[in-house]
């Protein structure tokens, strides 16, 4: 198989297994009662963020979530991942976001860890201000 076939291949998988972990942390969340707003919301132009899932919880709290699955927790598993420019990524698209909103809601950035079988959220991972 030649090389850009291999690499059409693989973004495919990828895509469709980073589809497939959204599905899980989408469901995992709406089981506890959270509500989605928005999926894969992306800011417009080059060098953006963009963010797994947008949901809502019934305190009205608006709940930015990071997906990360990884095939298991070496080299500091799934939530490791979630490094400071993918944070800033995150917070420039939830500001983004947030502008549609005349009053902005009360606001926390999630991350929901995939590894192997076993699923990990992380509420409150990281704030608007940086890593921690």
């Amino acid at each position: 198989m030649g090389l850009l076939k291999k690499l059409a291949t693989l973004g495919r998988s990828t895509r469709e297994a980073g589809a497939a972990a959204e599905d899980r942390a989408l469901q995992h969340l709406q089981a506890a009662g959270l509500r989605l707003l928005e999926r894969n919301y992306r800011t417009p132009g080059r060098g953006g963020g963009e963010i797994d899932l947008i949901m809502q919880a019934g305190d009205g709290t608006v709940v930015f979530v990071e997906v990360r699955q990884r095939a298991a927790a070496s080299h500091g598993g799934a939530a490791a991942s979630v490094g400071a420019v993918k944070q800033k990524r995150i917070v420039l698209a939830a500001r983004h976001y947030l502008l549609r909103w005349r009053l902005p809601p009360p606001c926390r950035f999630d991350v929901v860890a995939l590894e192997g079988e076993a699923l990990h959220w992380l509420t409150g991972a990281f704030d608007a201000g940086g890593p921690h």
